[in-house]
């Protein structure tokens, strides 16, 4: 098994990593069907006209996080890592006036998205709970081309065939790359660690290394610190009311500039450190609200909360350097690949314990590691972390990446911090293994009623009284 740091940390764009940089993929994954020659064209028909369908919590919630928006600019051609975020609302109001749509090197086809974009809440497509179907129609609007794809989570995209194969191998992860050091679950992790006397950081580059220069792995971990920090430093530097009809009011501005009072007067303040990966995570999280630049950490709806615990390490360590927040990022990223592989990163099919679970037991990961923490106590610092998120429901309030999630991701970086702590401070024994807590939380998942699973129809969703 080898899934890259780069499959995990993507740059695109919010709200949602499953909802909208899956949903955009795939419309362009099905452009580029729809110009190939892998399906059969009778002789002399063209395509005219492009729909889709949009299936399950992807349906439920669509609206809230994007999707409607992300299938038009995918269909345009866009990707999550091309399109300009300040240009998306405009292009997409220009297509759904003109009726038309002219991806690059495709001819101009008609799509209305009044009518060619339907959010079907009574058609639950079976392979997964992020279904979405394309179809290409001739002049007379006969059927042409049907494909059905599946957004798992953190931006990851395939289609029906290449999730029944996954699942036939028993995961759903990226295949056919062999590396020295495969390891699919912590145990296989720890013991490879043993054997080799590597650190985790250590093995995760040299199996990446057999993918890329490790000039090229560097340059793109700092890629990923970069984009990163800019998405925390915008979200520091905006105000104003968030998009989507809550009418949310944007805090990580303000609460930043009463810390710096704070911190200029030198007042004693003993959640010090809290505050400030507080304030991180959710300026972080409040961007990917607004649909701004974000980086997958592992999905978007918890993309605040180990970048706020990696600018927390380089604001309260004065040992932190370059090098130690690539070893952070390689860390994360083994295990947020052991978590993928064995059990899921998708709110919409184990609950936000899937999300800010895993992104906090990443980010405890992460930095317990460059604190100096042997595999033994990494594997425990994240298991801590992923223990105190299991049963956590995900249930957005009127389907927007806002309510819970923004503070959300603020206490999964507190937690984080906590779990790195207490786990440097012991011997690397402990009671629970990370993998039993990762089968749990996929247990859970499985159990977890329908309702608190990225649909918007239970929980917070249904019992703030605004809404």
């Amino acid at each position: 098994m080898f899934l890259s740091v780069f499959d995990l940390f993507k740059i695109g764009i919010g709200p949602s990593s499953s909802h909208t940089m899956g949903p955009m993929t795939a419309a362009a994954r099905f452009l580029d069907e729809v110009a190939g020659n892998d399906w059969p064209r009778p002789a002399g028909v063209k395509v005219d006209r492009l729909a889709a369908s949009l299936h399950g919590s992807l349906a439920y919630t669509g609206i809230g996080h994007g999707s409607d928006r992300a299938v038009i600019l995918g269909l345009a051609g866009l990707t999550p890592q091309t399109v300009d975020p300040d240009q998306a609302d405009g292009i997409a109001s220009r297509i759904t006036a003109e009726k038309r749509i002219s991806p690059p090197g495709h001819p101009c086809y008609r799509f209305d998205p009044a009518t060619d974009l339907v959010l079907d809440r009574k058609t639950p497509l079976t392979g997964h709970a992020n279904g979405m179907a394309f179809y290409a129609y001739d002049a007379g609007d006969r059927l042409l081309l049907k494909r059905i794809y599946y957004s798992i989570g953190g931006g990851f995209v395939v289609s029906e065939e290449e999730l029944q194969r996954m699942k036939a191998k028993g995961s759903v992860t990226t295949e056919g790359k062999k590396v020295p050091y495969p390891f699919k679950n912590a145990v296989e992790m720890l013991a490879m660690a043993g054997k080799s006397g590597l650190s985790i950081a250590d093995m995760k580059r040299v199996n990446e290394e057999t993918q890329m220069s490790r000039e090229e792995l560097d340059a793109g971990l700092d890629g990923i610190w970069s984009a990163m920090k800019g998405c925390i430093d915008r979200g520091l530097s905006q105000d104003g009311i968030m998009p989507g009809g809550l009418k949310v009011r944007r805090r990580a501005r303000m609460l930043h500039d009463k810390l710096q009072e704070q911190w200029q007067q030198n007042k004693p303040n003993p959640l010090l450190a809290n505050d400030w990966l507080s304030i991180y995570a959710m300026a972080v999280n409040e961007e990917n609200a607004a649909g701004g630049r974000v980086v997958t950490a592992p999905t978007n709806g918890a993309a605040g909360t180990l970048p706020a615990v990696l600018r927390y390490w380089l604001h309260f360590h004065p040992e932190a350097d370059q090098p130690s927040i690539r070893d952070f990022l390689l860390t994360a990223a083994a295990v947020g690949g052991i978590i993928k592989t064995n059990a899921s990163i998708s709110g919409a099919e184990v609950g936000c314990q899937g999300e800010v679970g895993s992104a906090s037991a990443m980010a405890a990961a992460g930095l317990c590691a460059v604190m100096g923490g042997t595999p033994e106590q990494v594997e425990n610092a994240a298991e801590i972390a992923l223990e105190h998120h299991l049963g956590m429901t995900c249930d957005p309030v009127g389907g927007l990446v806002q309510v819970p999630c923004i503070e959300r991701n603020a206490l999964g970086a507190v937690k984080a911090v906590t779990a790195a702590s207490l786990a440097i401070k012991g011997d690397g024994v402990h009671f629970v293994p990370l993998d039993a807590a990762i089968e749990t939380m996929r247990q859970t998942g499985l159990d977890m009623n329908e309702k608190y699973k990225e649909t918007s129809l239970g929980g917070l969703a249904v019992n703030v009284v605004e809404c």
